[in-house]
This record gives C-alpha cells, sequence and structure tokens, in this order.
C-alpha cells in the first residue's frame, strides 16, 4: 500500500505546482486591488458592455461549433463503429494524425488557405473569391477542424461498446433503423455525446489564438479580453477575474459530465 502511494507522488506534485498553486494564484488576483484589498470588483468587470458582448459573441460561436461537431462526427463515428478493428484503428489514426502538429501551426495553415490571395481562392480561377477570411464564419471552421476529433472519439468510444444483441433485439421486435437508432442506439450513446460536447465547448469558448489568427482581430472573444488583460494592459486582477467567471461554465459542464457519463459501454442507464 505504502508503494502505490509513492507511485502516486509525481502525479500529486504535478497537480500542485501547475493545477492547483496556479488556481489559488488566480483566485488571489481575482478578489483583491492593486493594494492587496478585497473586492468583486474585477469579477464584476464581466458586466460592462464591451465584455458581456465579446462574451456574448464566445457562448454564440462555441454553440455553433460544438453543433456542427456534433452533426459531423456523429455520423463519421457510426460509421467507424461498424469497420473492421484493423480498418478503424487505421483510420482512426488518419483522423487523429493531424492533431500530432501544433494547434497553433494548424490554425496558421488555414490561414494561409483562406485569405485573399490563398491556396483556395488560386484554385478558383475564374470564380467570385472566397471572402471567409476575417469573418466569424472563419473563427467557426477553426474552432470545427481543431475541435472536432474530440467529439469523435468520445462518442465512438461509446457506439463500439453497445452490444449487438441489443440492437438484433430492437429489429427483431419490428423496429425500423430509424426506430431502432432514436429509441436504442442513440440513448446509449448520450455518455459520449456529452463528453463530446463538453470537451468541444470549453476550449472553443476559452479560446483566443483562433479568432486572432482567422478573426483578424476584428472580433474580441472572452479569450482575447482575458489575453490582453494579463498581456497588453498588465492587470493580472481584471484577467482573473474575468478568468474565474469563465470557470463556472467550466464547471457546469463537469457537473454535466458527472451527471450523464456514470457507465462504460454506452449503458449508464
Amino acid at each position: 500500500m505504502k508503494n502505490k502511494r509513492l507511485l502516486a507522488g509525481p502525479y500529486l506534485f504535478w497537480s500542485v505546482s501547475f493545477v492547483v498553486i496556479p488556481l489559488l494564484v488566480i483566485v488571489y488576483y481575482a478578489f483583491t486591488t492593486d493594494e492587496g484589498g478585497f473586492t468583486f470588483a474585477n469579477l464584476a468587470q464581466i458586466t460592462t458592455p464591451e465584455n458581456l458582448k465579446a462574451l456574448g459573441i464566445s457562448v454564440l460561436l462555441s454553440l455553433i461549433s460544438t453543433l456542427v461537431c456534433l452533426v459531423m462526427a456523429y455520423p463519421l463515428a457510426m460509421i467507424l463503429s461498424q469497420k473492421q478493428v484493423s480498418q478503424t484503428s487505421f483510420i482512426v489514426l488518419i483522423f487523429i494524425l493531424p492533431m500530432w502538429m501544433n494547434f497553433l501551426l494548424r490554425t496558421m495553415a488555414w490561414q494561409t488557405l483562406l485569405e485573399k490571395n490563398g491556396v483556395i481562392n488560386s484554385i478558383l480561377f475564374h470564380l467570385p473569391a472566397l471572402e471567409i477570411i476575417n469573418t466569424p464564419y472563419a473563427i467557426v471552421l477553426g474552432m470545427v477542424y481543431n475541435f472536432l476529433p474530440f467529439m469523435v472519439l468520445p462518442i465512438y468510444n461509446v457506439l463500439i461498446k453497445i452490444d449487438s444483441n441489443v440492437l438484433n433485439a430492437a429489429r427483431d421486435l419490428g423496429a425500423n433503423p430509424v426506430q431502432t437508432f432514436v429509441k436504442v442506439t442513440f440513448p446509449l450513446s448520450i455518455p459520449g455525446v456529452i463528453s463530446g460536447i463538453t470537451m468541444v465547448f470549453v476550449p472553443a469558448l476559452t479560446t483566443f489564438v483562433i479568432s486572432d489568427l482567422l478573426g483578424g482581430g476584428k472580433l474580441l472573444l472572452i479569450g482575447n479580453v482575458i489575453e490582453q488583460s494579463f498581456k497588453q494592459n498588465s492587470n493580472w486582477h481584471v484577467g482573473s477575474g474575468l478568468s474565474l467567471v469563465l470557470m463556472v461554465f467550466i464547471i457546469a459542464s463537469m457537473a454535466l459530465v458527472a451527471k450523464y457519463d456514470k457507465g462504460e459501454g454506452g449503458t449508464a442507464f
């Protein structure tokens, strides 16, 4: 037993050093002034018109990106779950291969593809130019591209664990493919869907690199506001306060996961 506790030592050290301590620092700055006095003013900065607008746009684009990812990921996950093991492993490997590349480089690649004189417009020849760069559409595209694997993999992991006998029983009882999906497959895959939604929505809500590169800085998300508070304005108090407000969304997402993602193999219900 003591040896097992010793093995957990490095993990405990890592968690305390890079999770607990930084979080405590954020909490300290969020509730203090420059003079060290206690205040709620930093958290109240989220109520300013500019920050509320940035938060609203962030939530909207994150919801759209999450919905697009779900619509694209679910059919793909179903197709992968019906393949043979060797085929599935290869296809999944190809699908997650871009994730081995740095996040920043992947986003910059899309910037090169979408710009007015970029690769996509250069191959359109005499067709109208695709003016999508520096727009909300480009930001959503960047979010979907970067976070789609985080939606596919949880759903796929749940679908492959659903017992095929359950689906066969539904068909034997007279259910057509649509009824089987609506009443059996989808309800059993809810834990994977909830996990995927959480894994996409949270990073999409807090991102600032995608909006900087693909939005051209014309559209401020709440992540950009927090970044500017820390880096440009050197106001750690306001930045920490806004960061703490965003944690409410993260905690809510974790609560959803704890509620729906309790079982394994899609049999949580």
